[in-house]
C-alpha cells in the first residue's frame, strides 16, 4: 500500500506487529493532534506577541528557524516513527513559528486575512473527512498513486525555491499574482486537501493492523504536515487574490 504524504509509506502497513503495548486508535490519535495543534498555538502566539511588539527582524529569524527545522525533523520522523512522540512535539514547536511569523506578515498586508484563511482550512478539512467518511472520495491504489506523483512534484518544486530563496535568488512564483500563478495555487491546494484523504485512510489502516500506541503520535504528526502545507497555500491564494483588488 502506498501513501501520498511523505510522512508515510507502505513498509508501514506490510507487517504484522507484535503488540507489547496498547494499540492505536482514531480517537487516541486525534487527541495527539490535539496536543500537537495545542503546542503549535503555543508557539505562534510567542512569535505574534514578538511580531506585536514590532521585532519584525528577530521574527523573521524565528520564522527561518521553524522552516528549517520543520523541514529537517519532515525529513528524519519517517525514519524514526518510535521516537515520534518526542519529535512530534517539537515539529509542532518549529511549524507553530513559521506559520505564526508568516501570518503576521500577511496579516500586515491584508487585514482579515489569517481569519479568513483559518476559516477555509478547517472547512476545507472538515469537506475532505466528510467525502471520506461517505465514501465519495476513496483512497484507491490509482488515486494514491496520482496525488503520490502530484505532491512529489510539488516537494521538489519547494525545495527548489527554498534553496534558491537562502541563497537570495528570488523565485517569480511566490511574488506573483498573475492568473497563471493564482492557477498553480490553486492546483496545489487542491493536492494538499486531496492528501487528507490519505491521512484519514492512513489512519484508518493502522488502527485495522493494530500498530502500536506511538503511531498516533506519527499518524497524528502527518496529518499536522498536511494541514499547515494546506493553511499556507489557502493564505497565499487570499493574498494573491486581494492583491488584484
Amino acid at each position: 500500500m502506498k501513501s501520498t504524504n511523505p510522512i508515510f509509506n507502505e513498509s508501514v502497513y506490510e507487517q504484522a506487529y507484535a503488540l507489547t503495548e496498547k494499540p492505536m486508535t482514531v480517537a487516541g490519535t486525534m487527541n495527539k493532534l490535539l496536543i500537537l495543534s495545542l503546542i503549535m498555538i503555543v508557539s505562534a502566539a510567542a512569535v505574534y506577541y514578538q511580531f506585536s511588539m514590532g521585532r519584525y527582524d528577530f521574527v523573521n529569524i524565528l520564522m527561518w528557524i521553524g522552516l528549517i527545522v520543520g523541514l529537517v525533523l519532515g525529513i528524519a520522523i519517517p525514519f524514526m516513527k518510535d521516537k515520534s512522540p518526542y519529535l512530534a512535539p517539537i515539529y509542532a514547536f518549529a511549524e507553530g513559528a513559521l506559520i505564526s511569523g508568516v501570518s503576521c506578515f500577511f496579516e500586515k498586508m491584508y487585514e482579515g486575512i489569517v481569519t479568513q484563511a483559518i476559516s477555509v482550512t478547517f472547512l476545507v478539512v472538515f469537506s475532505m473527512a466528510i467525502l471520506y467518511r461517505t465514501g465519495i472520495i476513496k483512497a484507491t491504489q490509482k488515486f494514491r498513486a496520482i496525488i503520490l506523483t502530484a505532491t512529489l512534484a510539488v516537494g521538489l518544486f519547494y525545495l527548489i525555491a527554498i534553496i534558491l530563496l537562502l541563497f537570495k535568488v528570488n523565485v517569480p512564483y511566490f511574488y506573483n499574482n498573475s492568473n497563471l500563478a493564482i492557477g498553480v495555487n490553486v492546483v496545489i491546494a487542491l493536492i494538499a486537501a486531496l492528501n487528507l484523504i490519505i491521512d484519514f485512510d492512513n489512519i484508518d489502516n493502522g488502527v485495522k493492523a493494530n500498530l502500536p500506541s506511538y503511531f498516533e503520535w506519527y499518524c497524528s504528526f502527518g496529518l499536522l504536515v498536511t494541514i499547515v502545507w494546506l493553511y499556507i497555500e489557502i493564505l497565499r491564494l487570499l493574498a494573491r487574490t486581494r492583491s488584484r483588488n
